[in-house]
């Protein structure tokens, strides 16, 4: 059996659009568990089992794991999905052969500046593998990313799970042949679609290096001037970054009603 978590936050709007994906594309028999915190009511009715719980997001999903465990069998599937994911073809194959080689199967999103963790939006593990490694999606493990920067992500102590017990996890990576976006939009592995930030406002580490203008460290170390100098420079990286944001918006609005008019939208990914 594979039990589907996926959480949904104060939206209903991917709910029809992933379940009827994961009908058309997940052919093994499944559950759907979801967490649907300030959605509207009735839509729990389109799940197997509807989670309450508040708290971030790597909390709502150790809960979830928890819950499936405690009722599934040791080879069931955990398949973890963000609400904005879903299957674009049969993952089975793909993941049934991670699974022969390693613990688990995850999304890597190196291309959101040299990320190192699996990735929620899709990672499917043995129910006993989440046992064993005490699994954990929360923030506090770090490493250095492609921009040099110490930092930590949802998803890094599951990667210090796995190195501390030395166990292997297979990659499922980027395959998209139309880059619309750094970091949005993604197909991974051709096999399934995340569209990224489908419940938040759009940005990411990728966004904050993709234009940085020159610092004159020089200048900034002066008494008055520096002072000014910095707080130029800080203006006009958050003007490009909102900017950023109000373009990813537009696309992904454009992108969404692709989605629910194609159902082959991501053939043009």
């Amino acid at each position: 059996m594979i039990y589907v978590a996926t959480v949904h936050f104060q939206s209903e709007r991917w709910i029809d659009v992933q379940l009827s994906y994961l009908r058309q594309h997940v052919n093994e028999p499944y559950r759907t568990v979801a967490n649907l915190e300030g959605v509207p009511a009735g839509h729990e009715k389109k799940f197997d089992l509807v989670i309450d719980c508040k708290g971030d997001h790597p909390g709502k999903l150790n809960l979830m794991a928890a819950e499936i465990s405690k009722d599934a069998d040791d080879d069931d599937l955990i398949m973890f999905m963000d609400g904005d994911a879903f299957p674009v073809a049969d993952p089975m194959p793909t993941v049934h052969k991670g699974l022969s080689e390693s613990v688990l199967v995850a999304v890597l999103r190196s291309e959101n500046g040299g990320d190192k963790q699996p990735h929620p939006c899709f990672c499917v593990i043995r129910v006993k593998d989440w046992e064993r490694l005490h699994g954990d999606w929360s923030t506090g493990y770090c490493w250095y990313n492609d921009f040099n920067w110490y930092r930590t992500d949802v998803g890094g102590n599951l990667l210090a799970a796995l190195e501390r017990t030395g166990s292997p996890w297979t990659p499922v990576l980027r395959s998209n042949r139309t880059d619309l976006h750094p970091w949005a939009f993604s197909v991974y592995g051709d096999i399934v679609y995340h569209h990224g930030a489908g419940f938040r406002r759009p940005n990411a580490m990728g966004d904050f290096f993709q234009w940085t203008p020159k610092r004159k460290r020089h200048i900034e170390a002066l008494p008055v001037l520096g002072w000014v100098v910095r707080k130029v420079y800080s203006a006009r990286i958050r003007t490009y970054r909102y900017r950023q944001s109000r373009r990813t918006a537009r696309m992904s609005a454009d992108i969404y009603r692709r989605i629910q008019s194609d159902p082959e939208f991501y053939r043009n990914l």
